[in-house]
């Protein structure tokens, strides 16, 4: 029995490392974290804190009512983001989940705009009518949040197609989580780009929980980064909770991408601090385990600690970013209350049959 459990465990461990074909798959050599520089660090500190603020800003108003539908906040999972978009390029596309947010402020898209899609008024960036889990901006690349579980993982695919057959060097980010990581259609995608060498990022931000069952009870294979090897597509590991190591794995990915490698999965190990949704209490997980990420891990605080150490910023300058960011997404706020709603007439506008 013994001998027979060796020679599977031996088996096991050759398949992983092999493609379909039985050709190795090549895996580039995990990164270490990039020494960030001053204005990097500060860059990194202001972005997530403003997602941190604005999630929080729209749990209130969630909270009052204000808010309808589905709301879900990226707090927490700040780093992923915010990392991967100082590895990009202009030309580069997003496309990601519900939980997407954190993503629209981070290709720069207007807290303003963002906040009254929430609302559902007129200025939103889908003019009212998408909600939290479907706003655009071709403008900034931002190809959407898709609310059917691992929806925009063939569609970000389509991106890198399209980037092919025109012949550029653009890169399509596309951003899925651990539960949309078992769907079938991310398979079917996987495939496509590795066939076609498609340049594609994929990025599986394994918040531990999905929509609220421990990987490790709905995942026989919990190593992410993982699955792409039968298709002979390479993964890495990255700390999602440390933007400096998103950032170095990010370079490496889009470099990967742009020289004609094919797509490459970045397995980034974060963790959400609050429910899946608005609606969901997070019973799952206990209130230690909750509190002993944010208190070891943060992605901001991490920052905030390196800044402040190498002395690149103090106390009082830190709370003037936090004071400026504060005022923009209270901006955000006042706007979202006081943008007329949509007129009725918008029911059958961009609606194609």
């Amino acid at each position: 029995m013994a001998r027979a459990a060796s020679k599977t465990s031996a088996a096991r461990s050759r398949s992983t490392k092999k493609g379909a074909s039985g050709s190795a798959v090549q895996a580039p050599k995990p990164p270490k974290p990039e020494d960030f520089d001053k204005e990097q660090e500060l860059h990194a500190y202001r972005e997530m804190l403003l997602i941190r603020r604005f999630e929080e800003k729209a749990g209130q108003l969630y909270g009052m009512g204000l808010i309808g539908g589905f709301c879900h906040l990226y707090i927490g999972q700040e780093a992923v983001v915010v990392g991967m978009q100082m590895s990009m390029n202009d030309g580069d596309q997003v496309i990601t989940g519900y939980r997407d947010h954190g993503h629209m402020l981070a290709t720069g898209m207007e807290a303003r705009g963002v906040m009254a899609e929430l609302t559902g008024r007129r200025n939103g960036y889908s003019k009212g009518k998408g909600g939290s889990m479907h706003m655009f901006s071709k403008e900034k690349k931002f190809y959407g949040g898709h609310g059917i579980v691992g929806a925009q993982v063939p569609l970000g695919t389509g991106l890198a197609f399209a980037n092919r057959y025109r012949g550029d060097d653009s890169v399509s980010i596309t951003y899925f989580g651990d539960g949309a990581a078992n769907q079938g259609q991310v398979y079917e995608s996987f495939n496509m780009a590795s066939l076609w060498k498609l340049p594609v990022v994929y990025i599986i931000e394994n918040n531990r929980y999905a929509m609220g069952t421990a990987v490790a009870r709905s995942s026989a294979e919990t190593d992410f980064s993982q699955r792409g090897l039968s298709f002979k597509i390479p993964g890495i590991q990255v700390d999602g909770m440390d933007v400096r190591a998103v950032k170095a794995a990010g370079d490496l990915a889009v470099e990967w991408c742009r020289s004609g490698k094919g797509p490459i999965i970045l397995e980034m190990q974060t963790y959400r601090y609050r429910g899946h949704s608005m609606s969901d209490p997070a019973k799952y997980r206990s209130k230690d385990e909750v509190q002993k990420m944010r208190s070891e891990h943060d992605p901001i605080e991490q920052v905030k600690q390196r800044l402040m150490a190498n002395k690149w910023a103090d106390e009082d300058e830190l709370k003037a970013i936090d004071k400026e960011v504060r005022e923009i997404v209270g901006d955000s706020a006042e706007f979202a209350q006081t943008d007329p709603e949509p007129d009725v007439s918008e029911l059958y506008t961009d609606i194609l049959l």
